[in-house]
């Protein structure tokens, strides 16, 4: 399934209102199991340095949510977002200048290219490196632009199951996907070979994170790709499966797993 599409139609209904885009980027920190243990790494990665000058690159922005959250952290906090998709980038830009946030702006960046040496003290990149191949020239280029010391975060899909791939043979949930998840071992191999020199890597999206995962996402992404009346319907729909979404999130957020559909990774400079 091409997810694009979707996640274009749900841009146009909740950029019609900074109020309405408020509310999408809440649902999202929500219902979005990947949120839960970014923004538990980010509070960490943040204790003493929320009234220091800081600079962080957001490598593939998205809808924006993570700039919005770490901007809201602290105003000391530069923040730059880059991503291939000019529509989304000038959304964003137009939503924060609404909302009054200066201290984060929006780029069109190719990040196979973007480079800005010694710059950043921390780079995040969120769901990005599956839709791009050449993986290694992007870790070489955010670690040419971190500053000594400066950290990456990564959250992407595992080779155990990410991308909804359990066996030789299937394809992967989503088609845009170049590839169906990292081996915890390649992607620390990939970022030494990048420069990085200490990394820490664990596994996201246990079981539980697995079953709210095919109730929050997959299984409305699915009807949503076959008709666009079920938007109708979402709301209905998650308020039945919302508070057990919830209560799963917060199991795997607070859970170390054996093994997970996810990965969260970090590398430092």
């Amino acid at each position: 399934m091409y997810y694009d599409p979707i996640k274009k139609s749900l841009g146009e209904v909740f950029n019609r209102t900074p109020w309405l885009r408020r509310l999408f980027y809440h649902l999202l920190d929500l219902l979005l199991l990947r949120t839960w243990h970014v923004h538990r790494e980010l509070r960490q990665w943040a204790k003493g340095r929320l009234h220091e000058p800081t600079s962080i690159l957001d490598a593939g922005s998205g809808y924006g949510q993570y700039t919005y959250w770490m901007s809201g952290l602290s105003k000391k906090w530069e923040i730059l977002a880059v991503d291939v998709k000019d529509e989304q980038v000038a959304d964003s830009n137009r939503f924060f200048r609404q909302i009054g946030r200066t201290n984060a702006q929006f780029a069109v960046q190719d990040l196979v290219l973007y480079q800005q040496p010694n710059t950043f003290d921390l780079a995040l990149s969120v769901d990005v490196m599956e839709h791009i191949l050449e993986d290694v020239e992007v870790f070489r280029n955010i670690h040419a632009s971190l500053k000594d010391g400066g950290m990456l975060l990564i959250s992407t899909p595992s080779d155990q199951g990410g991308s909804d791939v359990h066996a030789d043979g299937e394809t992967s949930f989503i088609e845009e996907h170049v590839r169906d998840g990292y081996n915890i071992h390649e992607i620390q191999q990939k970022l030494r070979t990048a420069g990085f020199e200490r990394i820490e890597a664990q596994y996201s999206y246990g079981e539980p994170g697995q079953v709210s995962w095919r109730l929050s996402m997959k299984y409305p992404i699915l009807m949503l790709g076959k008709s666009k009346l079920f938007f109708l319907l979402l709301p209905f729909y998650y308020l039945v499966t919302f508070p057990f979404c919830l209560v799963l999130n917060w199991f795997d957020a607070n859970t170390k797993h054996d093994s997970g559909t996810g990965l969260i990774v970090k590398a430092w400079k």
